[in-house]
């Protein structure tokens, strides 16, 4: 979590256990770091290795992510790691213009749990997956799409070309739009005053408000097993939701979360990626360069588009694991795994055997992309045929054929005239779930 205005789950928080010695720092509003430059003013999210906070910069009166590191020495070995890889970012981006996060400052913290790295970013608003949400899973126009696309690929470029880093973890969480979808909750266009003195009463910080929140989320539990049983008994059943009017909101964005980022002469682990954006060569365990990225930002493009993920294998007591489902999920929607492709990584044999065919999963039901575009997401014939032409090669199974970031941001679809809308398609028909291609195979057991 970077520097995103709600970037916490609301249905999750960071829990008590993790603050202690090696563990986060527990902050309260209107605390003061680095010599009371920066004032806390409330927290933001929260990921496995940090909590971050919005605060206010006292020197240049501006809002600021105050991203602070557990203390324990992985954790800071992690900090300083992220930390070399976003001054070389904004090193070559003086002007602000790549569309990636940019590091402001950079400094230790001593509190009771230890010494905390911590970060200052630019503050950005909610992250594409907060979209999403907030369009209730609907899929975005796709002049808004395009315009996501353009951004990201204009960071990725700069990523890749200019300062040979791969990215590693890219999804919707990680990159974040330009401002927040609520005005009310970005602090300049609320209009608010920045906090500089401590609440009357605030005696616990975060910790008091992990109180708070669990106990909104067990009133919210009550209130909906209420809901279900009088929904049971003949009650009524809320209509589907549909997608929200977005033209207003400013989709313009930026590439976030530089945790897990390598130099690409420089990996850093052999397993990236989160599972859903998980590119076929890493599954394998065959070796990866910056072509990973291009594949999460295929996944991203079409679960934008669509409202649904494009891969979501499952695995565990059908007789293969979700790897191998993984991959049956790419072939049917891509065609069959060339050969060389399949058989060359270090983890080939534990799903194919030597033709190049998975072991345990022997039937597949193949749909091509536009053909699903056209089928379940009801799409115009024009526009299916336009977005699967521009997602497709970044699908390829061999990673040297996939286009890079430059080739993309030169593609038709990416530069044509807005097309027919995609918000024009009758979505009243189609039942919404997060479901992927996983209901398309017929699988058979060992």
């Amino acid at each position: 979590m970077s520097c995103s205005s709600s970037s916490g789950s609301e249905e999750d928080d960071e829990g008590f256990d993790s603050y202690r010695k090696g563990g986060y720092h527990a902050v309260r509003v209107a605390d003061h770091f680095a010599a009371g430059r920066y004032i806390a003013q409330r927290k933001l999210g929260w990921g496995q290795f940090s909590t971050v906070w919005l605060a206010y910069d006292t020197r240049t009166s501006s809002y600021v992510a105050l991203k602070i590191q557990k203390s324990a020495a992985e954790f800071v070995q992690a900090a300083i790691h992220e930390i070399n890889v976003l001054s070389s970012i904004a090193d070559g981006d003086p002007s602000n213009s790549k569309y990636v996060v940019q590091l402001i400052d950079h400094f230790k913290h001593t509190g009771p749990n230890g010494q905390h790295l911590c970060m200052v970013l630019e503050f950005l608003g909610d992250s594409l997956l907060r979209l999403v949400k907030y369009n209730h899973y609907k899929g975005l126009p796709l002049n808004k799409v395009r315009e996501i696309c353009k951004c990201t690929l204009i960071g990725l470029d700069y990523l890749h070309r200019e300062l040979g880093i791969i990215h590693t973890d890219l999804k919707p969480e990680n990159i974040l739009l330009f401002s927040t979808i609520d005005p009310a909750k970005d602090p300049l266009r609320s209009g608010q005053s920045p906090i500089l003195e401590r609440p009357e009463g605030n005696l616990n910080g975060g910790v008091s408000s992990l109180i708070e929140k669990r106990l909104k989320r067990r009133a919210k539990r009550a209130v909906a097993k209420i809901s279900l049983r009088r929904d049971s008994m003949g009650g009524i059943v809320e209509a589907p939701k549909s997608g929200r009017n977005i033209d207003g909101i400013d989709v313009r964005c930026k590439i976030v979360d530089f945790g897990n980022a390598c130099f690409a002469d420089k990996p850093l682990a052999e397993e990236i990626q989160t599972r859903q954006y998980r590119a076929p060569e890493v599954i394998l365990k065959a070796g990866y360069s910056f072509s990973v990225d291009m594949w999460s930002f295929a996944c991203i493009a079409f679960e934008l588009a669509t409202g649904d993920m494009l891969f979501t294998p499952k695995g565990g007591g059908h007789g293969f694991s979700e790897d191998e489902d993984h991959l049956a999920l790419m072939m049917e929607l891509l065609g069959k795994m060339p050969r060389k492709i399949a058989i060359a990584g270090a983890q080939s044999k534990e799903f194919f055997d030597r033709h190049g065919d998975l072991k345990r999963i022997r039937r597949l039901k193949y749909l091509p992309l536009d053909k699903l575009l056209i089928d379940r997401y009801k799409f115009s014939e024009k526009d299916a045929h336009e977005f699967s032409q521009f997602l497709l090669p970044l699908l390829d199974f061999v990673p040297e054929k996939r286009p890079t970031a430059q080739q993309c941001l030169q593609h038709p679809w990416l530069n044509c005239k807005e097309s027919t809308p995609n918000e024009m398609r009758n979505e009243s028909s189609v039942e919404k779930v997060n479901i992927g291609m996983s209901n398309l195979k017929i699988k058979v057991g060992k």
